[in-house]
């Protein structure tokens, strides 16, 4: 041992002070009974003698260091600290991974920001290195919980975090994860590390947060459908913008809905209520489709009528105008000669009248009582075309 006594005297060591003449309890530099005497101790004995004591101490000292004489020692003490110097300084030699990125505090204060690859810090305690993972994504889980039992990967429900209500006062199981990582900036790393104590802790309380104010805006109906990429949007935002509030250094990349249901206690008339749900939309649906067909076959029916009335209207105005001409033209030629004229609408209003009616014609100079026989081909025509 580098304590034991290099006097080659007794055998008890006494550490690294040794026996001083094999004094019983001589331990410590002071020798004698292990410390200094004490005014009003044994016997009432004199105030310890300084100079002897520091002799005794230089005396043990040299017995344990290398070599005989007090320069050789000397020089010993100044090499044994010269290396432990260089062993210190060889400690602050670090590494940074491809992805992460060295911050390094000197007296506990941020001086610097490395880049991966081997660099150099004061040692602790002057110095000290952090190493964040920047460019690793992230990821947690909240309402679920995920655990391991042999070779599979199981999960389990945790109905106080999943537990939500919505806007229209109903109750609904959220499941969702979020993706977030450190943001790559000066700034950003330097929050990270110093501005938040438990950062997953963190992420995942304001994620909670985020989700039940979005949620507690939202109708069901929304949430469980349709709506689902805007909800994830919006916590994301309402996310970032709280971490950015906290100076946390956080980036949220991503939030995904995992399973959103209704409490399992009410899932199956829920599921009846959304069936009778899916049925209304259905009819009013089909009402829309009647109503889309109907609504403009009538319109076109409507059109069609208005249009007719004014093509008679405007046939009428225009006959009554032609008869109206007309009259006038005649009016003007019976003003010219009134005989002829007379005479010849005389005969074709008679023209007009005869051919429109049956006749039948006697010869007053005939015999048979000036009747002629007469053969009816008209109603001959008639009653052939009315047998075929």
């Amino acid at each position: 041992m580098p304590w034991s006594n290099q006097s080659g005297g007794g055998g008890n060591n006494g550490g690294p002070w040794g026996n001083s003449g094999g004094n019983k309890g001589g331990g410590g530099p002071w020798g004698g009974s292990g410390g200094p005497q004490r005014s009003g101790g044994n016997g009432g004995g004199k105030p310890p003698d300084f100079e002897e004591i520091l002799k005794r101490g230089q005396d043990q000292l040299k017995s344990v260091l290398p070599g005989d004489g007090g320069g050789l020692g000397f020089k010993g003490i100044l090499f044994a600290i010269l290396v432990a110097v260089v062993i210190w300084l060889a400690t602050g030699i670090y590494r940074v991974e491809p992805s992460e990125v060295g911050v390094e505090l000197v007296f506990g204060k941020v001086v610097g920001q490395t880049e991966p690859g081997l660099n150099y810090n004061w040692p602790y305690p002057v110095g000290e290195v952090r190493t964040p993972e920047v460019l690793s994504l992230r990821e947690l889980t909240v309402g679920m919980e995920e655990f391991v039992r042999g070779s599979s990967i199981n999960q389990r429900d945790v109905p106080e975090e999943s537990l939500m209500l919505t806007g229209d006062e109903n109750i609904v199981d959220v499941d969702f994860k979020v993706q977030w990582r450190i943001q790559n900036t000066p700034t950003g790393v330097q929050e990270y590390l110093f501005n938040i104590q438990n950062p997953e802790g963190t992420v995942k309380a304001v994620a909670e947060s985020a989700m039940r104010e979005v949620v507690g805006s939202s109708r069901i109906d929304a949430i469980l459908t349709e709506n689902r990429n805007p909800i994830q949007l919006a916590v994301q935002k309402l996310m970032q913008e709280t971490l950015n509030s906290y100076k946390a250094g956080i980036e949220i990349t991503q939030v995904q809905m995992q399973k959103v249901d209704p409490p399992a206690q009410v899932i199956e008339a829920f599921r009846d209520v959304q069936a009778a749900r899916a049925d209304q939309e259905r009819i009013q649906n089909e009402a829309q489709a009647y109503a889309n067909k109907i609504v403009p076959e009538a319109r076109g029916n409507a059109a069609r009528v208005s249009e007719a009335a004014l093509a008679y209207r405007d046939k009428t105005i225009a006959n009554a105008n032609g008869q109206a001409q007309r009259f006038i033209k005649i009016y003007e030629e019976y003003a010219k000669s009134p005989d002829v004229l007379r005479q010849r609408l005389y005969l074709e209003t008679m023209e007009n009248i005869l051919s429109k009616n049956p006749k039948i014609i006697i010869d007053g100079n005939g015999q048979q009582n000036g009747v002629v026989p007469y053969l009816p081909l008209d109603q001959l025509n008639k009653r052939a075309g009315g047998n075929n």
